[in-house]
């Protein structure tokens, strides 16, 4: 594998914490990364648990700053949402949806179960084509900055372990199986095809 770089997705639900910081990670670690959301629309955190502020995937993150610096600087200054729009406005300019991407990945890495469920389903509702094998890994991670940051370098671990394989394909069960070992943290793994 360590011949030609491992093409890799990270993928959360609105494309803002959990799948920027791990791209964000992966790309300072030389790694060919995209990132993606599957949700219907980009939901923050808005005035109360149950009243979220929502976005098109359309919509830059420059300009959702802009839109939430304008509606509540001091909130979502402390609540660290400026911060992060901040941060993905630095590795690209908006959000994407996986479901919108056509690209091939060798591995994609979800954030959350839910997440992971709607990305296979989408593969295996695709055409297949080419048949190559892409590997589908789960990584649950809690929606806060800290287990972003922590979530995202489990993940850049994983990918260096899998650059330096031989063979990928032998070595991803062993390696999820010695990871989840040393860490107790337990993966979903599925393989679909291009």
């Amino acid at each position: 594998m360590s011949s030609s770089p491992l093409r890799v997705a990270v993928v959360c639900m609105s494309n803002m914490n959990r799948s920027m910081e791990a791209h964000g990670i992966l790309r300072k670690n030389g790694f060919r990364v995209r990132s993606f959301g599957t949700g219907s629309r980009v939901r923050l955190p808005g005035s109360a648990p149950n009243l979220p502020v929502v976005y098109d995937f359309s919509t830059t993150y420059k300009q959702m700053y802009n839109d939430l610096l304008r509606k509540d600087r001091q909130r979502y200054t402390k609540n660290g949402i400026l911060h992060i729009l901040g941060r993905n406005e630095r590795i690209k300019p908006r959000p994407e949806r996986f479901q919108e991407c056509s690209d091939a990945f060798d591995v994609i890495f979800t954030c959350g179960e839910s997440v992971y469920d709607r990305v296979v389903e989408d593969l295996c509702a695709r055409e297949q084509e080419t048949f190559q094998p892409v590997h589908v890994i789960n990584v649950d991670i809690q929606d806060t900055l800290e287990d972003a940051t922590l979530g995202a370098l489990l993940i850049c671990e994983l990918c260096q372990c899998l650059q330096q394989a031989d063979d990928m394909e032998d070595s991803l069960d062993k390696l999820l199986l010695a990871v989840e070992e040393k860490r107790g943290k337990s993966f979903l793994h599925t393989v679909c095809f291009y």
